[in-house]
């Protein structure tokens, strides 16, 4: 969900509003005169492919080199 406010209401409350994005991970809008004019969002640092894999890590096995042509797709290049 995005929350979108003004620049003077941002301005009054700009640390609890930080804060609350903070806890929440959402993006804020910031508008002047009704125009959509920044958007502000939660940092998030970059995940390693050793993160994103680490639940799998070791449980799959290569017998082949998976980038060899599969038998139809040497028919296709001779």
């Amino acid at each position: 969900m995005t929350v979108t406010i003004s620049k003077t209401q941002l301005k009054a409350r700009m640390l609890k509003i930080f804060r609350e994005l903070e806890e929440s991970g959402e993006e804020l809008i910031v508008t002047d005169r009704d125009r959509p004019v920044l958007r502000v969002v939660p940092f998030r640092p970059k995940t390693t492919v050793e993160d994103v894999f680490a639940n799998i890590y070791g449980q799959i096995e290569f017998f082949e080199d998976p980038n060899t042509p599969t038998g139809d797709d040497w028919q296709e290049l001779l």
